[in-house]
């Protein structure tokens, strides 16, 4: 396993982070499954592992709390926190600091620890000020429950205006930026990544197999299998939108055959893609099963020589995307209703 500095933190992470969205009822309901899938992982070197609150609504955190007994301090532990905890609980989710507070300590006493080492806002919240919640965020840090503290799916300009108001108000600023970013979807190349470079920010990628897509398992001729999230959530995995459909299965087609020129898996080649960006620290791989982790553990190993990265390239340019719906977050916009 590669390892390379978080940033400027002072943490030097692998260059592999496990992401353990699908452990619990979101994906894996086996508990000890997930418990030895995250000792696997720690034992192949990584040493990296991200939740959130939100994942299973908690249950994500409490099989890590299990997994985690006795290795607790060989791990760089992150979690997020703002996503509606509740639908119905307008107060149990957001940015504000009477949420954070209350926050920080469910996933805690979650967790079974008594520190975080990365706490993230898991999504913008327009509705709050950056400065309450960057206060609340730095009063964390500095009572020790958080060592470092980071965001998510921020625009350039909310990058900044984070940087911008830490250094005018005396906060911690955000030392790392999770952010989408794969071959199918390079629209954080136009801006976000050049913003995290400019301030040192280390950068975790999320979704570096675009849902699936980059596995391989969604191929010309293929039935979908029924547990598939394609199949649970099409809108969301672009099965629902025929024209994407058809393109990106052609797509997967192309890469398929990249990926076996270059002596590696398709899993491998996106995975490595993303690793070859100057300013990524780490891709997040989600594996439900452990198939899917041993599929993917030794794409840090696998180096693309320009050659490959250019046909990449020539496929999906540098700062675009095959399906324009793959930013996660949409930027607001004015709407005026129609006069009637």
């Amino acid at each position: 396993m590669e390892y390379t500095p978080l940033g400027r933190t002072g943490m030097r992470v692998s260059r592999l982070c496990l992401g353990t969205m699908m452990f619990g009822a979101w994906g894996n309901p086996d508990h000890d499954e997930c418990v030895r899938m995250v000792h696997r992982a720690l034992d192949a070197g990584i040493n990296f592992i991200d939740t959130a609150d939100v994942y299973a609504f908690g249950e994500s955190e409490r099989i890590l709390a299990k997994a985690l007994k006795g290795r607790r301090d060989d791990v760089v532990l992150a979690t997020k926190f703002g996503e509606a905890m509740d639908p119905d609980a307008p107060l149990r989710r957001g940015a504000s600091r009477r949420w954070i507070i209350r926050a920080v300590e469910d996933s805690l006493r979650r967790l079974d620890t008594d520190h975080l080492d990365l706490y993230q806002l898991h999504r913008p919240d327009p509705g709050t000020d950056p400065d309450e919640t960057l206060g609340a965020l730095s009063d964390l840090v500095r009572q020790g429950k958080v060592r470092t503290i980071g965001s998510s799916a921020l625009p350039a300009e909310g990058i900044v205006e984070a940087q911008w108001i830490a250094e005018r108000r005396g906060h911690e600023r955000f030392a790392v930026e999770q952010l989408a970013y794969s071959a199918f979807a390079r629209h954080a190349e136009n801006a976000a990544l050049p913003t995290c470079g400019r301030y040192g920010l280390g950068v975790l990628v999320f979704s570096p197999l675009n849902g699936g897509w980059l596995t391989g398992k969604y191929r010309a001729g293929t039935a979908l299998s029924p547990d598939s999230r394609a199949v649970r959530n099409a809108d969301h995995f672009d099965h629902a939108d025929a024209a994407i459909r058809a393109t990106k299965t052609a797509l997967v087609e192309e890469f398929a055959e990249i990926a076996t020129e270059a002596g590696c898996t398709l899993p491998e080649l996106a995975l490595a893609f993303t690793l070859a960006h100057p300013n990524v620290t780490a891709a997040v791989i989600g594996p439900r099963t452990p198939a899917q982790l041993e599929s993917q553990l030794a794409a840090c190993e696998v180096k693309l020589p320009p050659e490959t990265l250019r046909r990449l390239d020539a496929l999906v340019p540098p700062g675009t995307d095959v399906n324009p719906a793959d930013s996660p977050y949409p930027r607001p916009v004015l709407r005026r209703e129609k006069a009637t």
